[in-house]
């Protein structure tokens, strides 16, 4: 079986399955966000388990090590090192985490509990028992990361953050690229996926199918309406200039192009999600694109009704007048939404 035929048919599993499972939660009324009628982000009244207190403080937090951490410590003056570690100390002074008051055990239970894995720590200059991973209550001991999702340049990709994937015999044959369809006619327009205002483009890896019993999986939104899937082996052997990256969560990562892009002709397959499919005509399953070529559009009347998700509307505004550097040139702004894939609120 040749790449094509191993992504073909691994997209094909994975997207049968999915669409099986249904998803929960999220962005079924048009692309207008995946907040619960609970409360903001979880918070009052709810979280996932409609429990209230626990759930909710526990989300909330994971939410400001995220926004800290990925793309706020360097304006909140706390240092991270090369591999994008920060001191658990000064981070549990920083404006959010100070108010709520986080404790080191809580710290402890959101990195042990994070459904996506989203951090790391570790004990502070890698010396000490090891026991007091588990033990310490003293925020001195560790330093934190998020590990992946940053837009702080100063987090470099080969700095030890990330694992470089270079050779296409062992790459996932496919990864999968959660997306909205208000961002789906930039994404044709620009010739691929834009990083915008992060570091990399983040994909779910799609290598075993299995996969599917972590819900949800790391780096794939579970409320996207659009499923990009992308042939990672193809692209390494074809643009060996395309640097790809694993994360400790095993978030597959991609810096883009010169101009910040992952090229469209890499798109292996991209499909409606269950989500997306409910919204169309007779909810009918769509297939866009398929070995790096347009099948289809989405229609003018979906689109029309369109709506950037909960999170990314001033994403898209900012991406749009200010541009990463080196990246994409500045543009006038345009009705039509730009492709933002930096989502602080629902974190990725």
């Amino acid at each position: 079986m040749d790449d094509y035929d191993n992504a073909e048919a691994l997209s094909a599993q994975f997207h049968s399955k999915l669409s099986g499972m249904g998803q929960d939660g999220g962005n079924a009324g048009g692309g207008r966000g995946g907040k619960s009628r609970g409360g903001r982000r979880g918070g009052r009244g709810g979280g996932r388990s409609g429990g209230g207190g626990f759930q909710s403080r526990e989300k909330d937090i994971s939410h400001a090590l995220s926004k800290l951490l990925r793309h706020q410590a360097a304006s909140a003056g706390i240092p991270l090192d090369k591999e994008g570690y920060a001191p658990l100390e000064l981070v549990l002074k920083w404006g959010t985490l100070r108010n709520l008051k986080v404790t080191v055990s809580e710290v402890r239970n959101v990195i042990a509990t994070n459904d996506k894995q989203r951090f790391a720590w570790k004990l502070k200059d890698g010396s000490g028992d090891a026991s007091l991973l588990d033990t310490s209550d003293d925020a001195a001991d560790f330093v934190i990361r998020a590990n992946q999702g940053h837009s702080i340049a100063s987090v470099t990709s080969d700095a030890g953050l990330l694992t470089p994937i270079d050779d296409p015999e062992t790459a996932p044959p496919v990864v999968c690229h959660g997306t909205f369809f208000s961002f789906w006619p930039a994404i044709v327009a620009s010739g691929g996926l834009k990083r915008m205002t992060r570091n990399h483009v983040h994909m779910g890896c799609l290598e075993d199918a299995a996969l599917l019993n972590k819900a949800p999986i790391p780096g794939l939104r579970r409320d996207a309406q659009i499923m990009v899937y992308i042939d990672v082996r193809r692209a390494l052997r074809e643009d060996p200039a395309l640097k790809w990256w694993r994360a400790a969560n095993g978030v597959v990562l991609s810096e883009g192009n010169a101009d910040g892009v992952v090229p469209a002709k890499f798109f292996q397959r991209v499909v409606t999600s269950p989500h997306g499919s409910r919204l169309l005509p007779g909810s009918t399953e769509l297939l866009l694109w398929e070995a790096g070529s347009k099948v289809a559009d989405l229609p003018a009347d979906v689109l029309s009704k369109a709506r950037a998700p909960a999170g990314k509307a001033a994403m898209q505004r900012r991406a749009e007048t200010k541009p990463r550097a080196g990246s994409e040139a500045s543009t006038p702004k345009s009705k039509t939404p730009s492709q933002d894939e930096l989502a602080k609120t629902p974190v990725e």
